[in-house]
């Protein structure tokens, strides 16, 4: 996607003497500040994704993947191998698709001779990489024709589509296009009046850090709300559908998403507003049935919840204390909704509803493989 109108993903191979090392855009700096980070080693990938440098489940996965080829490029060992795995794998407990990734990473590598790793290793992060980018394409391209449905219905009184979500779940997130933001750029893109309700999203304020500002990037007409603000919103009409992202999606077609995503698909459902999840096909997993009984719920540090920056009147960038001192906070990451609440998921497959029968209809081969 764009910055400052130049094309952008959001991790990419190093050229020229860095070569080898990786390059992601920090995302600890926005919305302040564009930067871009090099990292050299399994260890840097690590770093980067648990302190959020990087996030979002599909770049998370991306990301690990090409930590492992950072790992093979110091140590092409069996045991550098694991070592990396499971180093990058405690980095984020909740997001699926960094077990996926290191999965499939250790299967491609693990049977090949030590002399081969290196380049199957980074060959393969570059593929999981595409193939992110093809997978939310087509996430935007199926989402499109939801939105065009939705926006068919809508009286012809000149208002343009309003769409809410919640946290980041645009290019930021992932490899390019992003999950839930995809369709949103699709129909800007296709000339759609299109406008987006952005959550703030406390904590880390991604939604006001991340997801406004890549919208500002490319030019799609935006309104940053406070968390709460979204269920008056919708008992005024003012909503027409909300979109949100995932980060792990049971077998059954619960979801689970940003802390907040539950409350705003209850609000969804008591005001007969539809609810989307963009769901990329390896955020589904398939060994989990109740969302809320067996996904774990990552718990952050409290800080995220205590502190907050911003740019001061002078133009520096501050961090500062909104907490009283010594009081407890707790710091939940995620929830989950639970599927009853969704009205379809969007795959890069196309959209089903939210039930076992639905994912299988779209993925019949898992279907086949788990049966085995």
């Amino acid at each position: 996607m764009r910055v400052n109108g130049r094309h952008y993903r959001t991790i990419w191979p190093a050229e020229g003497e860095a070569h080898g090392a990786v390059e992601i855009i920090d995302q600890t700096l926005l919305p302040h500040r564009f930067a871009t980070l090099t990292l050299s080693s399994m260890d840097d990938a690590a770093r980067a994704i648990k302190t959020m440098q990087v996030r979002g489940a599909p770049l998370i996965g991306a990301a690990a993947a090409y930590g492992v080829a950072l790992a093979m490029r110091r140590d092409a060992s069996d045991e550098a191998l694991d070592l990396a795995c499971d180093t990058l794998l405690k980095t984020r407990p909740t997001a699926v698709n960094l077990r996926w990734a290191l999965d499939d990473m250790r299967a491609t590598l693990r049977n090949r001779p030590r002399s081969e790793r290196v380049a199957a290793a980074y060959a393969r992060a570059a593929q999981i990489c595409d193939e992110d980018v093809a997978i939310n394409d087509a996430i935007g391209t199926h989402g499109l024709k939801l939105f065009g449905e939705v926006a068919a219905k809508k009286p012809r009184d000149g208002a343009p589509l309003n769409v809410l979500t919640h946290c980041n779940a645009g290019w930021l997130a992932t490899v390019d296009w992003g999950t839930a933001l995809a369709p949103v750029y699709k129909a800007h893109d296709a000339g759609m009046d299109v406008h987006v309700w952005v959550d703030e999203t406390r904590p880390r304020n991604q939604g006001m850090s991340l997801t406004a500002w890549e919208l500002g990037q490319h030019g799609v007409k935006h309104t940053v709300i406070a968390d709460n603000t979204g269920g008056h919103l919708m008992q005024h009409g003012m909503v027409d559908l909300c979109i949100v992202g995932t980060d792990r999606t049971t077998a059954t077609g619960d979801v689970c998403n940003k802390i907040g995503t539950y409350l705003k698909a209850l609000a969804a459902h008591d005001n007969d507003v539809p609810f989307y999840v963009g769901l990329p096909s390896p955020t589904i997993d398939w060994t989990v049935r109740d969302g809320v009984k067996e996904i774990p719920i990552e718990q952050r540090g409290p800080e995220e919840l205590s502190r907050i920056a911003g740019r001061l009147a002078n133009g520096t960038v501050a961090t500062v204390d909104i907490a009283p001192e010594g009081s407890a906070v707790a710091n939940y990451a995620f929830d989950v909704t639970p599927a009853r609440l969704v009205t379809a998921l969007v795959t890069e497959r196309g959209a089903c509803p939210a039930t076992e029968a639905g994912l299988r209809s779209l993925f019949p081969e898992r279907a086949a493989k788990k049966a085995v």
